[in-house]
């Protein structure tokens, strides 16, 4: 039974301990330590993987999305503010004015659009214009900041860095009080999966913008600021995932085995060394 053990044991008087082992083994300790911290810290905290993939995520919403606008246009008095819908479905919506607020700025001479509001997954456009007021302005300014521009459910999450406000903080007060502006949005749709398997929806979007001044055989159009947006079939996915216990288990065995062997072979030709160098010294080599 004893002949099968494959750690034989080497009795203590045929060992010989120096300064220089003591020294090694103190070092591979703390460096064990150190790596075992580091990984204990990788294995606890979780990390996110992302992943493309071409498909609807969101097939339950009825082919609509969650829109959420947050512009102030502080020249323009908010009786005359309205919001426009259209799409290729067939969508044309004049004044919009289910879950939207108005907040007069300016001692009522500007005005605050907050809106939630829903657009068909097909490309359209929706625009702050003056088209629903009973009177049409001579001079409409729509000189403008954007404070949010999201679309879907809202993510907080540090580790992602998206671009889910891209409009945010977007300044146009110092623009052609009579131009219009187009925002042209091209929409990504991006999940997030945590740990339990619950999965969020939201969307995130690159944006290009022009102004222009625009004109018609009568005369100048009446301005208007205009998101223009398309929806890609690309889906950004992200998920959360913390690594398996027996990746944590190998990598720790992997440390302290790895560097017991290093050591032992670094102590083994330090003591030969030193052992040679005093047979030099003794004049006793060969």
């Amino acid at each position: 039974m004893f002949g099968f053990d494959i750690y034989r044991k080497v009795p203590k008087d045929l060992t010989q301990p120096t300064y220089t082992g003591a020294i090694i083994s103190v070092c591979c300790c703390l460096f064990i330590l150190f790596l075992f911290l580091s990984e204990l810290t990788g294995f606890i905290a979780t990390e996110i993987v992302n992943e493309l993939y071409v498909d609807d995520p969101d097939k339950d919403s009825g082919g609509k999305i969650e829109v959420t606008l947050n512009i102030s246009l502080p020249n323009l008095n908010c009786e005359l503010v309205g919001l426009d819908i259209q799409d290729e479905m067939g969508r044309h919506e004049v004044g919009h004015i289910d879950n939207s607020m108005r907040i007069p700025l300016n001692n009522g001479d500007g005005c605050r659009f907050e809106g939630h509001f829903s657009i068909n997954k097909v490309p359209g456009n929706f625009h702050v214009s003056t088209h629903s007021a009973s009177a049409q302005p001579q001079n409409p300014d729509m000189t403008h900041i954007i404070h949010k521009l999201s679309f879907g459910d809202k993510l907080q999450v540090q580790n992602i860095h998206g671009a889910f406000n891209a409009l945010e903080g977007a300044d146009k007060l110092s623009s052609n009080p009579l131009a219009s502006h187009d925002y042209i949005l091209k929409i990504v749709p991006t999940v997030y999966e945590d740990m339990s398997g619950k999965q969020r929806y939201s969307y995130q979007y690159t944006v290009a913008n022009k102004e222009y001044v625009a004109y018609s055989h009568t005369g100048r159009i009446i301005p208007a600021i205009w998101f223009r947006y398309d929806l890609s079939p690309i889906t950004v996915k992200y998920t959360e995932r913390r690594q398996p216990l027996y990746r944590f288990i190998t990598s720790i065995c992997a440390i302290i085995g790895g560097t017991f062997t290093v050591a032992g072979i670094l102590d083994s030709c330090i003591f030969t060394a030193s052992e040679a160098w005093k047979k030099i010294q003794l004049g006793k080599m060969q």
